[in-house]
């Protein structure tokens, strides 16, 4: 589990083949002395195990299936990724819940600058639309931001000086590709709402009084 506060704005080192996947290799500064084989590290918002860390180095595995689903795949030398260890059991959320499951790519369709910060604007499809809402939670590329505005074919996060200069949302461009993980208590409450109309339930008021409405 992680909260989509980044740790660290990593480097792409090397990209290699493994079978029908890759093993990528990212420079990872401070963290590197706090990590070991076999943990979890969240690279743009994807959860892949490390298999290897060399000095300030860790080498991780993405399947196929991974590679297929996010921007992972577009990886190489030069790439910078947001990177983020998993959140201890005791610690703080600051930015939301997000398991490192991401759901779709989208594309940057818009960036409006401000005085205070910046506008962003991704392209949004039937699938992710109907857990996207105004104001709620969404992890992009990793990163926890909020919903500012919300359109039939896009939503728009906004974005202050600190967020683009510590991740590499700072570094995106129009057309580009970044993952989406939209927030999982909205797709949980969206699923067993769509069970029950296809079962044909609904909230009844004995329902709601067993639940303490």
């Amino acid at each position: 589990m992680f909260n989509g506060i980044i740790e660290y704005l990593g480097t792409v080192s090397a990209v290699a083949p493994y079978g029908q996947g890759k093993i990528l290799s990212i420079e990872s500064g401070r963290l590197s002395d706090r990590m070991r084989p076999g943990d979890s590290l969240a690279v743009n918002g994807v959860c892949l195990t490390i298999i290897g860390i060399k000095d300030d180095l860790v080498e991780l595995e993405a399947v196929a299936e991974t590679l297929s689903k996010t921007n992972l795949g577009e990886l190489c030398p030069g790439s910078l990724v947001n990177l983020e260890r998993p959140l201890p059991a005791e610690g703080r959320v600051h930015g939301h819940w997000v398991a490192g499951h991401v759901d779709s790519t989208t594309r940057i369709v818009k960036i409006r600058k401000l005085p205070e910060s910046t506008l962003m604007s991704f392209e949004l499809d039937d699938e992710t639309r109907p857990f996207i809402v105004p104001r709620g939670s969404v992890a992009v590329d990793g990163v926890s931001l909020t919903v500012a505005r919300l359109e039939r074919t896009a939503f728009t996060c906004s974005l202050i000086e600190f967020t683009l200069s510590h991740t590499n949302l700072g570094t995106r461009k129009l057309g580009q590709r970044v993952n989406v993980e939209t927030d999982m208590i909205g797709k949980y409450v969206v699923s067993t709402l769509e069970r029950m109309k296809s079962q044909g339930g609904g909230l009844s008021e004995e329902k709601l009084r067993l639940w303490g409405y």
